[in-house]
């Protein structure tokens, strides 16, 4: 085997829900070797990964193992700095999103990415979904400016509300789930965004006072497009009309029309776009329409477990075939930005300008 060959050696820090489904997504890929794993408690893993050492300490870990890939999917507030270590150790690093808790820290990250040479993928798992990137074509083909309506609220209850309860000690749910519908919204308008607003409320005792379980954000792009996102997570949250994905343009829409059986509580739920729905605009001479709607029946999509597969077979592509990530890196940035704009609009009562 020449050194080209060889296994991508990756340390997994954070075993979480998705954590535990990458490390899933290396151990199946002959192209990466797990070498350590990385977390605090011993979670329960799947039955592939019981023959894993378990480190308590990231740092440590680094520095004894010598991966040649960090895989950060710890909670958000320690991203930016274990991202920042990891380059320093010579590392190429992939990042669950959000990518850091401040602008200034996705930049210091990006910064780093760039002075190492090394590559920084961030978890926008919906790039590699073939259903979203069909509606972002769709999308782009209607031409703009657009209107983006877009929510993912999520009625969580036992287990996965205490999940919820933890990332809220650090991360509000439009930041932590909006950077990926934002991310979406980016990619179809590529217009920069300039002003953001957001609402917020406290829906639950549960939660430290200053953090608000239920959110809402508005943003203003500089060709025209305007969007909107919502958030909710907690057992008092409605599972009416919980997931909206909805492009409107002059001429026509792009919908994912979702499964009416649907729960907002399944995490597959939160990927699967079920069918596709395009409206064209266009009218005759009588002002009826010309085209019918046409349904996409988006059939053998990838479940959660497949599209973390995807993702890092990605990562191994962006290493082994030297991809440049600059519009990737910039996107995650931008996507954050507008996210925590809207969380300090909900926090100051104003409108913020970009």
């Amino acid at each position: 085997m020449s050194v080209s060959d060889k296994p991508i050696r990756v340390l997994v820090a954070g075993l979480g829900n998705m954590g535990r489904s990458h490390a899933l997504a290396y151990h199946n890929n002959p192209g990466f070797e797990i070498v350590g794993l990385v977390n605090r408690s011993a979670p329960v893993l799947d039955e592939k990964l019981h023959g894993y050492q378990i480190h308590p300490d990231f740092a440590t870990a680094l520095a004894e193992l010598k991966p040649d890939l960090c895989s950060i999917c710890t909670y958000s507030d320690s991203h930016a700095d274990y991202a920042v270590m990891a380059f320093a150790a010579g590392c190429d690093v992939f990042i669950e999103k959000p990518l850091a808790t401040t602008v200034a820290d996705a930049e210091r990250v990006v910064a780093a990415a760039e002075a190492s040479g090394k590559k920084l993928v961030v978890g926008y798992i919906l790039r590699h979904h073939p259903s979203w990137q069909r509606l972002i074509s769709e999308a782009r083909n209607l031409g703009g400016p657009y209107v983006f309506r877009m929510n993912l609220n999520q009625q969580s209850s036992g287990p996965t509300w205490e999940t919820h309860k933890a990332l809220m000690q650090t991360t509000s749910p439009i930041v932590d789930c909006g950077v990926h519908y934002v991310d979406v919204m980016c990619q179809i308008t590529d217009a920069k965004a300039v002003e953001v607003r957001g609402m917020g409320l406290r829906l639950s005792d549960e939660i430290a006072a200053d953090m608000y379980n239920y959110g809402h954000l508005q943003v203003k792009f500089e060709d025209g497009s305007v969007g909107w996102y919502e958030a909710g997570w907690g057992p008092m949250i409605s599972e009416t009309a919980f997931f909206v994905k909805d492009v409107m343009s002059p001429n026509g829409a792009v919908s994912i029309v979702m499964d009416p059986n649907a729960k907002s509580d399944d995490i597959d739920t939160h990927t699967k776009t079920s069918v596709i729905r395009l409206h064209n605009a266009e009218t005759g001479p009588n002002g009826t329409f010309i085209h019918p709607d046409r349904d996409l029946h988006m059939d053998g999509e990838p479940g959660h477990q497949e599209l973390c597969d995807f993702e890092q077979a990605y990562v191994l592509k962006a290493i082994s075939e030297n991809i440049d990530l600059t519009r990737h890196m910039h996107d995650a940035v931008q996507s954050l930005r507008i996210c925590l704009a809207a969380d300090e609009s909900v926090r100051s009562g104003k409108t913020v300008y970009l």
